[in-house]
């Protein structure tokens, strides 16, 4: 991982993107110290926090977690002693999905096919000490914070890539911070919420007009990183409403729909996932309705094995 500074009192923590749960994180060493998303694990994240006190010696003061996904708040044990900042809809599904039920996963001798990359994947990293220490300052909106005369501005925008999406946007220096609202050369995967409201999110990101965006996931970026996702969402879902009109199901839209310029991205096979989620919304289902994950990483795998071929 690198520590890359992005403004004055502003740093970028970046992880390669290796594929998933390999996020990103952000600090502002000001006003005691604040920490945009822990990582995976405590080992990532104990590397983290030394990267972070070569320019930052105290304790961070504060923690966000953008949302509740593990890759983004599962570190939070190395800061347990700060005030760790989240939003309702992330407090809330905390402990949905647990450090335990990733190792057991991980641990998997023989996982059906649709799993084998989600095991392989959660296999490079150490949840067995992985000790969840939730959000102890939840909010419902946004928040601005005066840190040693630096705003940050912590503004939610969900529901988009989950229903407790979180930015921290520092104005002044054109930065934003954005969680998995932005995945940047990768493909965006979402496990719920909807397309209209991410499309939105990344809209008012790019209303901003940030000149460095530290993304979820992927290197830096800019405004017109944020627009390239967005056009992939509308991409996706574009074909995705023609192929539900015509009749198909998301299983089938998912083996016809061509990738195009997007097929460089990290993982296009993930567009499995954002088609069967355009579907559970093409059939009516609200915003906090389920699609079946199942399917979608059935789908997700066949259209890996063929387009590594």
């Amino acid at each position: 991982m690198d520590l890359v500074p992005i403004g004055t009192r502003l740093y970028a923590c970046l992880q390669p993107d290796r594929g998933l749960g390999w996020s990103n994180s952000g600090l502002i060493a000001a006003g005691g110290g604040m920490v945009v998303d822990t990582l995976y694990d405590q080992r990532l994240t104990a590397q983290m926090a030394d990267l972070y006190a070569e320019v930052h010696p105290k304790a961070p003061a504060r923690v966000v977690n953008t949302h509740h996904n593990g890759d983004h708040c599962w570190g939070n044990k190395i800061f347990e002693n700060a005030e760790i900042i989240a939003h309702t809809g992330c407090a809330e599904r905390f402990d949905e999905f647990t450090p335990a039920q990733a190792a057991t996963m991980a641990a998997m001798e023989n996982p059906p096919a649709r799993l084998t990359g989600l095991v392989a994947a959660f296999r490079e990293f150490r949840f067995d000490d992985v000790e969840l220490v939730p959000p102890n300052r939840v909010i419902d909106g946004d928040l601005t914070l005066d840190l040693d005369g630096l705003e940050a501005e912590i503004r939610y925008v969900g529901p988009a890539h989950t229903a407790g999406d979180l930015i921290v946007s520092v104005p002044d220096q054109g930065v934003v911070f954005a969680g998995d609202v932005v995945f940047h050369r990768c493909t965006p995967i979402g496990w719920e919420e909807t397309h209209r409201a991410w499309v939105d999110a990344l809209a008012a990101i790019e209303a901003m007009a940030p000149e460095t965006v530290v993304a979820g996931h992927g290197p830096l970026c800019n405004t017109d990183g944020v627009r390239a996702m967005r056009e992939y969402l509308e991409y996706v879902w574009e074909e995705s409403s023609f192929h539900h009109t015509a009749g198909q199901t998301a299983s089938q839209a998912c083996q016809t729909i061509d990738p195009g310029e997007y097929a460089s991205w990290n993982e296009p096979w993930r567009l499995a996932f954002n088609v069967h989620r355009a579907y559970k919304e093409l059939d009516g289902g609200a915003w906090d309705d389920p699609y079946d994950t199942g399917a979608a990483m059935a789908d997700a795998a066949l259209l890996q094995e063929r387009w590594a071929s």
